[in-house]
């Protein structure tokens, strides 16, 4: 489990493709200190399984389910990745439960910078926009989020500079892909109501 606090700005060095799948090579000093083969980094939001690591980079391979329903398939060498390792038992939970799974892909819209921060407009698969309210949580390549404002199609977020400064959130430009995950505990209450419904009234 993550908690879309990202830590450290990684980048792409390799990309291998394999077929129907792809090995990437990731440079993370800090995500990668202690890890062993096995062992969980989440990548935009994406949680990759280490196959290698040393020297401060790391491989791990993407199969193409993964390839198709997230942006890792757009990455290149030399592409910035938001990095996160898992919450350790006992931390703080910093921003909020959050799994790694992507449930689909946006694209930023349009960015409106302020004094101090910036609002970005992110188009949302029609899907998905039931499980995204206002001032409810949403994590976008990885990164912890609070709704601003919930379209049909759309959703606005506000940045602080520090995410603009420390995660790819400050690079993305109208039209680049993003990676989206809805809050987990919306799609259980859903699936929770809706076998309670189908219930047999006897």
């Amino acid at each position: 489990m993550f908690t879309g606090i990202v830590e450290e700005l990684g980048e792409v060095t390799a990309v291998e493709k394999l077929g129907d799948s792809s090995r990437f090579r990731l440079r993370g000093p800090v995500v990668t200190e202690g890890a062993r083969h096995g062992d969980s980094i989440a990548v935009n939001g994406v949680c990759l399984t280490v196959v290698e690591n040393g020297d401060g980079e790391f491989t791990a391979d993407v199969m193409e389910e993964t390839l198709k329903r997230s942006s890792l398939g757009a990455l290149d060498v030399g592409s910035r990745v938001n990095l996160e390792r898992p919450m350790a038992v006992g931390g703080r939970l910093g921003g909020h439960i959050v799994q790694g799974h992507v449930d689909g892909t946006g694209a930023v819209v349009a960015r409106t910078p302020s004094e101090n921060w910036e609002i970005v407009k992110v188009s949302l698969p029609a899907e998905l926009s039931r499980y995204v309210v206002e001032k409810g949580s949403i994590t976008v390549d990885g990164v912890s989020l609070t709704v601003v404002d919930a379209g049909p199609d759309y959703f606005t977020i506000s940045l602080i500079p520090t995410t603009l400064a420390l995660t790819t959130l400050g690079l993305k430009q109208p039209g680049d892909p993003v990676n989206l995950e809805v809050d987990v505990i919306a799609k259980y209450v859903e699936r929770l109501l809706g076998a309670r419904g189908q219930e047999d009234p006897k």
